[in-house]
């Protein structure tokens, strides 16, 4: 057989990397070996993977469509590899959370220093992912868990549990040109000033996220919510926030909090994860994690790390509820 994992892996890094060089040190390898296996294939198969004739490493055509069935054997592969880990280990070698990006590192922290006071065969790797891509994540094997789904599972084969609603505000800054306007803001209102939204991680086709608060409106995409928050007080874009990290600005009226026309509904988020088979560590975390209010205490942790005053909701204690969540209270 021409086609190995070693070349489609090979491959895969490459196109997501954008030169043999940056794919090299993702694969632990010299460029020049990336090239040999590159080459030949090429020479094994008798057609040409990529397109040399400028700066970024591109597929050609052939390439591309190789490329894209080879991507789902690299998932089974995976899948095989992690099933005959778990089944010979009961704990799994790795585990891959993906949290939403309003959920802040330190808010796993007392998770992890419990999990890791259990065992340490298992290596945990956390990302974040946001809107739609924390499905994907899921569906593509980049994670095992997603702490903060949002919404119901959009395919089956996975299992969720609810960890809680969030309640969102439209606001802008106190010096943007609809802090003054008469209320309800209706949608043509909102459509003719730049909107602020956090970019959707999927990197894929397949799934449908949420557009725009109207439709055509120019809009700036940022990583976190709170980069959305320094975008809103700066006055250059409108949109919607969580309340709870609204709440000091808003009390300081450096936000000011406007309602539209029609009401938004509060974000529902999920604890998730392929019901295929479990593993003694993917298991650990579910159970701890099961809490349906979980969203909340975790953003009340993300809150305190601002400059600004807490939220009221701070005051329940967020960082205290998630030790003992963790049992290292």
């Amino acid at each position: 057989m021409k086609l190995t994992l070693e070349a489609l892996e090979t491959l895969d890094a490459i196109d997501r990397r954008g030169s043999y060089a940056a794919a090299a040190e993702e694969l632990h390898k010299v460029p020049s070996a990336m090239s040999y296996i590159v080459q030949k294939l090429e020479r094994d198969l008798g057609v040409q993977l990529f397109d040399r004739s400028g700066h970024r490493a591109r597929l050609t055509d052939a390439g591309r469509a190789l490329l894209d069935h080879g991507r789902k054997l690299l998932q089974e592969a995976c899948a095989a590899e992690e099933r005959a880990v778990r089944i010979g280990r009961g704990w799994e070698s790795e585990l891959r959370i993906a949290t939403d990006t309003l959920v802040p590192l330190r808010a796993l922290m007392p998770f992890m220093a419990a999990f890791y006071g259990e065992t340490t065969v298992t290596r945990v790797s956390i990302a974040h992912e946001s809107s739609t891509g924390a499905w994907e994540a899921l569906r593509a094997r980049r994670s095992d868990l997603v702490i903060g789904a949002t919404g119901h599972p959009p395919f089956t084969g996975y299992a969720s549990k609810f960890i809680g609603k969030i309640e969102l505000v439209f606001c802008v800054a106190s010096t943007h040109a609809l802090a003054d306007a008469p209320e309800p803001l209706t949608t043509a209102q909102v459509a003719q000033y730049r909107g602020v939204s956090v970019g959707d991680t999927a990197r894929g086709a397949g799934l449908s996220s949420p557009g725009s608060l109207a439709e055509g409106q120019e809009a700036v995409t940022v990583p976190t919510v709170l980069a959305m928050l320094d975008v809103l007080l700066a006055g250059l874009a409108v949109g919607c926030l969580p309340r709870c990290i609204a709440a000091p600005c808003l009390a300081d009226g450096s936000l000011v909090e406007k309602q539209l026309e029609t009401s938004l509904r509060p974000q529902e988020y999920f604890l998730a994860w392929r019901n295929d088979s479990i593993g003694m560590a993917l298991q650990w975390w579910t159970d701890r994690l099961d809490h349906p209010d979980l969203m909340m205490r975790m953003l009340c942790d993300q809150t305190s790390g601002r400059t600004r005053s807490k939220p009221a909701l701070a005051s329940i204690g967020g960082n205290e509820y998630l030790r003992a969540a963790a049992g290292l209270a």
